[in-house]
């Protein structure tokens, strides 16, 4: 790319980790990141709003005990960032993070640490703090992404990282990860051809969705990847023009695939038996 884009669109932003590198490496003028769970957006409102320090003073008191957790997540939050402040501690203590239904606190966690396993207040502190540098750079919506994408996809100065949940071909991976699972992917492929500016969208490596990127004439590449259980895998990305990554050795395009059709035995009409029969002549 060889112009600075005027913003980076985010559409299932979550954890928000390429916007929020874009904007502290300098890549993009400014952000927009999209999520529809109210509970992620509470976070993201608060750091729009200004409350990045205020949330930073209160992870460093907080004193993580399991009952002191279970009393701050079940109350009713009386503001947004008390919500912001909930989202927070669910994600650095139940089971990887997940805010779905079904998940729960940490029993055992890494080296048996238990609730204290992904708990670093210093840290985490000091990442809001440097959130609230950069907040007037960030704007936030909790709203769905695919009309995100269509409102915005006309502008060519416009470029878009797409992570949606992994459900296409009934995948259950975004279905156990995502309150908000369900998306017509067919929508968000035909959304891309609109897009005039460029983007990049990341899939599970699933025979639907090779399929979805072939017949919108997209680019595919494969690359490694280290899932929650450190089993290796690979994992898609697609765009229009995809030969800048081909630079790096472990990124390689998905072989082609071919559909085995079965045959079929066709019954022969007496006049067929005998055109077909050796010796036979009209």
């Amino acid at each position: 790319m060889n112009f600075k884009p005027r913003l980076l669109v985010e559409p299932f932003a979550g954890g928000g980790i390429i916007s929020l590198t874009a904007i502290f490496e300098n890549l993009v003028d400014s952000v927009l990141m999209v999520e529809l769970d109210e509970d992620i957006a509470a976070v993201w409102q608060a750091v729009a709003a200004g409350d990045s320090r205020w949330l930073a003073t209160r992870i460093l008191n907080f004193e993580l005990e399991r009952e002191a957790v279970i009393e701050e997540i079940t109350k009713r939050p009386k503001s947004n960032r008390e919500r912001a402040f909930q989202t927070i501690l669910k994600n650095r203590t139940y089971h990887g993070g997940i805010l779905a239904e079904g998940s729960g606190l940490l029993k055992y966690g890494e080296s048996g640490k238990g609730i204290r396993s992904r708990w670093y207040p210093k840290t985490l502190a000091r990442r809001f703090e440097n959130l609230d540098l950069i907040k007037d750079r960030v704007e936030f919506r909790c709203e769905d992404g695919l009309e995100v994408i269509a409102k915005q996809a006309g502008n060519a100065e416009n470029i878009f990282f797409l992570d949606p949940p992994y459900t296409a071909g009934g995948k259950k991976a975004g279905k156990r990860l995502y309150r908000h699972f369900e998306i017509d992917h067919e929508r968000l492929f035909k959304l891309c051809e609109d897009i005039k500016g460029d983007f990049l969208l990341t899939y599970d490596n699933a025979f639907e969705v090779r399929d979805l990127a072939r017949r919108h004439s997209f680019e595919m590449r494969l690359i490694p990847m280290t899932n929650t259980h450190h089993a290796k895998m690979e994992e898609l990305v697609i765009g229009k023009n995809l030969t800048w990554m081909d630079d790096f050795p472990a990124v390689h395009e998905p072989e082609m695939e071919y559909e085995v059709l079965p045959m079929t035995k066709k019954k022969l009409t007496p006049r067929r038996q005998r055109a077909v029969a050796p010796g036979y002549k009209s």
